[in-house]
């Protein structure tokens, strides 16, 4: 798997919420890694904290544990393992979108990528997931990506996973709000689900950018989605996607 060009990271979040511009320029992209067993969070986190741009905050042995820390450390990026005995990744995920106003980004980290924990997640608002067993460098790709937030991580891999998760026929949208996207929100989502960033969408759609964001806005708003990620797995959910009808990633979000 080759994953594209490092993505310039997001600054960390600042006390005050007013970070400088230099601190956003060149503020490392934090991460608190989360999993029950010992030596996993050891070696994930003794592989990030040797890559550049990233910097491991803190630990979590269990889902309970991730609000608090998350509040403690202010990671932009939390790294979750979906199987945890007390509270799993999924519930976890679901606690820091309703608890916090800006919550974190979420990759969750799973053995298998079929686990459906892992499509569970991805609904609960994860920003995307990555198996375990994956090289060093593209889990640091992912962490920045991620952290970057313009593109989706691994647009065929949610593919597959939603081909696995196929809608039922009598579904539809249902109250997200999709009824409701014009058609040039349509063409954005679709964008979106392929990979393709703000810039890449505004050059294919011969748009400004700013446009694009607005329509990114729109889509996330009426899919009642938390982000990229949600809104393209709604979609999927709720049939207004189809996994064979998304054409593959033009370069961006990364290949699986």
């Amino acid at each position: 798997m080759t994953l594209p060009p490092t993505a310039h990271a997001s600054p960390a979040p600042d006390p005050t919420g007013s970070p400088s511009a230099v601190d956003a320029a060149t503020a490392p992209v934090s991460v608190l890694v989360v999993d029950d067993e010992e030596l996993t969070r050891a070696g994930l986190r003794a592989l990030l904290s040797v890559q550049p741009g990233l910097e491991v905050v803190g630990e979590a042995s269990d889902g309970t544990e991730v609000l608090p820390r998350v509040r403690q450390w202010h990671p932009q990026v939390v790294l979750m393992d979906v199987r945890m005995p007390r509270l799993d990744g999924i519930e976890a995920t679901k606690l820091l979108r309703a608890e916090l106003s800006r919550p974190p980004k979420v990759i969750v980290i799973t053995t298998f990528e079929n686990d459906s924990y892992v499509w569970d997640a991805l609904l609960a608002g994860a920003d995307g997931f990555i198996r375990k067993r994956a090289p060093v460098a593209q889990l640091a790709q992912a962490v920045r990506l991620v952290a970057h937030g313009d593109s989706l991580l691994f647009p065929e891999a949610v593919r597959r996973l939603a081909a696995q998760h196929p809608a039922p026929p009598a579904r539809g949208i249902g109250g997200t709000g999709a009824a409701a996207l014009t058609v040039r929100e349509e063409e954005t989502l679709r964008l979106i689900a392929r990979g393709l960033s703000n810039q890449q969408i505004a050059h294919r759609m011969a748009v400004r950018r700013e446009t694009v964001k607005t329509h990114v806005g729109n889509v996330l708003g009426k899919l009642n989605a938390d982000n990229r990620t949600h809104a393209v797995v709604i979609a999927y959910e709720t049939g207004v996607l189809v996994p064979g009808a998304v054409a593959g990633p033009d370069g961006a979000g990364g290949p699986s």
